[in-house]
């Protein structure tokens, strides 16, 4: 637990540190006809660059520090509902200037607009998860005239 906090106060401090606890920066980097603003992309482009070789090292590896196996997931080529998802957390993203992660910090700055917005994150959460469940849910068994044939 102590390590998870540790990791989450770093980030979190990161995102302030580096300008993307600020809708403004978002919002200005997604500005690409007006003044665009490219912090983002450096921000980007620093976590691609700390993490790719991490993420090279341990699919060599095929260990954790643990030492117990990682099993990554096949998802190739993207269902439906990872594209689906995806487009919605852009849209929300785009719309807000703010993502999961910068909302949890802006709790501190800016307290009830962080609220809503997580409240929204929530909201948009669930909606997800029970309309996942209903998509993927095994159907009711049908008769030929397609009629509902549980007890």
């Amino acid at each position: 637990m102590a390590i998870a906090l540790f990791c989450g106060l770093m980030f979190g401090c990161g995102l302030w540190i580096s300008g993307m606890a600020n809708p403004a920066n978002v919002l200005g980097f997604l500005d690409v006809t007006g003044h665009w603003n490219p912090i983002l992309a450096g921000v980007l482009g620093g976590a691609v660059g700390i993490t790719l070789p991490g993420f090279w090292l341990l699919r060599r590896k095929g260990r954790d520090a643990s030492g117990q196996a990682l099993h990554w997931p096949s998802r190739w080529p993207p269902d439906k509902g990872l594209v689906i998802g995806s487009a919605l957390f852009g849209v929300g993203w785009g719309l807000s200037g703010v993502c999961p992660g910068p909302a949890l910090v802006l709790l501190g700055l800016d307290g009830a607009k962080a609220v809503l917005l997580i409240t929204c994150i929530a909201l948009g959460w669930l909606v997800g998860k029970l309309g996942w469940e209903r998509l993927y849910s095994p159907a009711a068994p049908v008769d030929m005239r397609g009629k509902n044939t549980s007890p």
